[in-house]
């Protein structure tokens, strides 16, 4: 039976023990929060817990699941804690500031990032199958360990996932579009409807159509500003993208383009399906 570590046990952490351990991997869980560790145990999440990065010394895999400053100071301190071929791995949302790094100081360093989740956070959220059917983007470097690599495709298989393969580059650059930048724009839609003076009239009215196109602008804040200042680059590209388009937009209401604009509304009405798996 190998053993898998995971350090940080809040949504994904907590989501990924409980999914590993249904598996039959032995699971051990690390959290700086002592009382994180005991409810990890006490729902059955984890084998082990503890405080200590120690407890990871036999550990074949770790998942590293805590928030993306502390991805690279964590595997430092894991160094003194782990044998040499021991694989280490990420669920950051941004892969190119973090990989290139992380494998300076690990060789062994495999770049993942499951795309999954809830509004809710922390190991009281955590759920049995919330990554089945949901991408698994793992992105290594031309000398990225392939035992690396292949071990964590088949864990990534395991849990039902649909696992893609680029490089960090590319990776951001997606998600930009079709995570950092719906973030933004979720969040200056509610800002604008704040400043607006029937903004009391809009909340009484708003229904499923300001919900859906909403939602992750209304998400965590820390998140969101981690997304922003770790894949700057890409996301403010998506962004002068996205304002070429909006003025394109404009100027068809502007001018009463009226064929113009539905010819876009039908292009986008088809197009929608492609990102969206059923």
């Amino acid at each position: 039976m190998s053993e898998i570590g995971i350090v940080g046990l809040g949504l994904i952490g907590g989501s990924l023990a409980l999914d590993l351990k249904a598996l039959g991997y032995h699971v051990t869980g690390v959290s700086r929060k002592p009382r994180t560790c005991e409810i990890a145990l006490e729902k059955g999440m984890v084998d082990r817990s503890g405080v200590s990065l120690d407890l990871l010394s036999g550990a074949e895999i770790i998942f590293i699941c805590t928030p993306m400053s502390l991805i690279l100071p964590t595997i430092g301190d894991l160094i003194p804690h782990i044998e040499p071929g021991t694989i280490i791995t990420d669920v950051g949302s941004v892969k190119g500031a973090i990989v290139s790094q992380a494998t300076e100081l690990w060789p062994h360093f495999v770049g993942g990032h499951p795309m999954a989740g809830t509004s809710e956070q922390g190991i009281n959220a955590a759920q049995r199958d919330l990554f089945k059917n949901a991408p698994y983007v793992i992105t290594p470097l031309p000398h990225t360990s392939m035992t690396g690599v292949e071990k964590l495709s088949k864990i990534v298989e395991q849990l039902g996932c649909r696992l893609y393969q680029c490089s960090p580059e590319a990776h951001d650059r997606a998600v930009a579009l079709i995570s950092h930048l719906p973030v933004v724009l979720g969040a200056n839609l509610i800002d604008v409807c704040m400043a607006a003076q029937e903004s009391e009239l809009a909340q009484n009215l708003a229904s499923s159509g300001f919900r859906d196109t909403s939602r992750v602008g209304g998400g965590n804040p820390e998140l969101g500003t981690m997304m922003a200042r770790y894949n700057r680059s890409a996301l403010l590209q998506s962004l002068r993208d996205y304002q070429d388009n909006l003025t394109r937009l404009m100027g068809y209401i502007e001018s009463e383009n009226w064929e113009g604009l539905e010819a876009i509304l039908q292009y986008t009405q088809k197009s929608r399906a492609l990102f969206i798996k059923p």
